[in-house]
């Protein structure tokens, strides 16, 4: 089993800065791909951004330069760099780690950004 756990959410001003962390533990024997996710009140669960094998990452459009994303191998953890925050980027933040093809989903981690 695979455990993945979301860190460093919290409140912010509009224009400030965040940097969340993903640490996965367990049974990991390779992790294909770490990505982070959004999901605010009444919507749709988004993607934000994703890391994968050669650290290819890929971004949804709502947070292109200004969201970095980055990962650790030895540490088993990804980060998500969040600049110029805005209202709209207030939601619960996901981190999914997959491995052999199989997903596991952290319990996500608040960020709330103030006008």
């Amino acid at each position: 089993q695979v455990q993945v756990v979301e860190s460093g959410g919290g409140l912010v001003q509009a224009g400030g800065s965040l940097r969340l962390s993903c640490a996965a533990s367990g049974r990991i024997f390779g992790l294909n791909s770490m990505g982070w996710y959004r999901q605010a009140p009444g919507k749709q669960r988004e993607l934000v951004a994703g890391i994968g094998n050669g650290d290819i990452t890929n971004y949804g459009d709502s947070v292109k330069g200004r969201f970095t994303i980055s990962r650790d191998n030895a540490k088993k953890t990804a980060y998500l760099q969040m600049d110029s925050l805005k209202p709209e980027d207030t939601a619960v933040y996901y981190c999914k780690v997959v491995q052999y093809g199989l997903e596991y989903w952290g319990q996500g981690t608040q960020v709330t950004v103030s006008s």
